[in-house]
């Protein structure tokens, strides 16, 4: 494809990934549970706020495959990197859907996110595709982290927000092995270092803007 073609794809993409209203492919994880009724006034907010942080990581997760997706060089992990971002899709949608559920709003800097992700993803893909995958199977593993920790934070109440975190969680697992299977390098432990750092001060800043 031109280069040019694929610069307006991904052009299109961000637009509708920070300002469009998401839609997923599946359904909601949890739908057939109680939307919060029962979760006291801090709870639901607390909980709005944690599924603010992993909508704020859906969006960083499409930049990411994008920009990955421009510059990887195989066509075998261009196309796991296009599976992958169609699939993050439904997370964002749900994570969207449950912020509204529970009262909450999105956060005020998503454009920021999606701008430094993208960026993050074109430069791993220019370093190779084993790379490539390696940041890949990396941010996969952290995100499974954070949706642990929060599943220990949202109340036991509130199965709707569980169900949600449990599908992601499986998901994210299964683009890291797949990254692992295409070849992925081990990733230098400082860098996954600088990436823990770097995911504190995002989930920190989104908790509340």
């Amino acid at each position: 494809m031109p280069l040019l073609d694929s610069l307006l794809i991904c052009a299109d993409n961000a637009l509708r990934t920070v300002f469009a209203p998401a839609h997923s492919a599946r359904p909601a994880p949890g739908s057939d549970q109680s939307s919060g009724a029962a979760l006291q006034p801090e709870q639901q907010t607390q909980a709005a706020r944690l599924m603010r942080i992993n909508h704020v990581g859906e969006i960083c997760a499409q930049a990411l495959y994008q920009g990955q997706a421009l510059t990887a060089r195989n066509t075998q992990v261009r196309a796991a990197l296009e599976q992958a971002a169609r699939e993050e899709q439904d997370h964002l949608a749900w994570c969207e859907q449950r912020i509204n559920e529970l009262g909450g709003r999105k956060s005020l800097l998503n454009p920021l996110w999606y701008a430094g992700s993208f960026t993050l993803g074109a430069v791993s893909g220019m370093l190779g595709d084993k790379w490539n995958l390696a940041f890949l199977a990396e941010t996969e593993r952290q995100v499974e982290g954070h949706i642990d920790d929060h599943l220990h934070k949202i109340a036991a109440a509130d199965a709707r927000s569980r169900a949600v975190l449990e599908q992601m969680k499986l998901d994210e697992a299964q683009h890291a092995a797949t990254a692992v299977t295409l070849g992925a390098a081990q990733m230098p432990r400082a860098i996954s270092q600088i990436m823990r750092l770097a995911s504190r001060v995002m989930t920190g800043t989104a908790y509340w803007v």
